[in-house]
């Protein structure tokens, strides 16, 4: 059987990091989360923090914007995952510098977890996230990283509260509109060990 690929999850305590580095856990692989001092040591993550350890997962303390700490993490791995805030989208230059430092990445998957911002077409607020995105995309592409690009579309979770009607205070009184039949499943942090499992290609986009 193949050695499974060690994975390194940035922004692993977050809305969609938490799925993702479980699931690199339980799919075996030898998972080590980069998580700020000031993460670790807050009360209303410690049980989350706990249960990573629990599973075997190796906390590592750093931060995008420390270099060093960067760097020494990417080494010990051969797949970086992304799954910062919109607020840290940006930050992924620090990213990208040190995976390309470190030289051993055989595969980055950046924070996306909406549209293809390549594609799609968007207007205000969206708009400057996607051409963070945008940029972050290029900004791989040339310096030759491995990628693959996950566009998960939408997570119903963001309009949970509103039953899908945004703009309007939750939850919504005078009327619903329902989207579907309810019934299609869909498990993204799954999905992105399904693609770490597979690195066949240097360049991939997954919608």
């Amino acid at each position: 059987m193949a050695e499974k690929s060690k994975i390194l999850i940035i922004g692993g305590t977050g809305y969609i990091g938490k799925f993702i580095v479980e699931a690199s856990a339980q799919s075996g692989h030898p998972t080590f989360a980069l998580l700020r001092e000031s993460t670790v040591s807050d009360p209303a993550k410690a049980k989350l923090v706990e249960g990573f350890k629990n599973s075997g997962v190796t906390i590592l303390i750093g931060d995008l914007n420390d270099r060093e700490s960067l760097v020494n993490a990417i080494k010990q791995v051969d797949v970086v995952i992304s799954a910062v805030g919109q607020m840290q989208l940006a930050d992924q230059v620090n990213i990208i510098a040190a995976i390309k430092e470190a030289g051993n990445v055989k595969r980055f998957l950046p924070s996306e977890f909406g549209n293809d911002v390549d594609r799609a077409r968007a207007v205000e607020p969206a708009k400057s996230a996607w051409a963070i995105k945008v940029g972050i995309r290029r900004a791989i592409e040339a310096e030759g990283i491995p990628y693959t690009y996950v566009s998960s579309n939408y997570f119903a979770g963001y309009s949970l509260t509103t039953l899908m009607q945004p703009g309007l205070p939750p939850p919504p009184r005078d009327k619903v509109t329902i989207l579907g039949d309810g019934n299609a499943k869909g498990t993204k942090s799954s999905f992105k060990m399904l693609i770490v499992d597979n690195l066949s290609t240097s360049k991939e986009k997954i919608d």
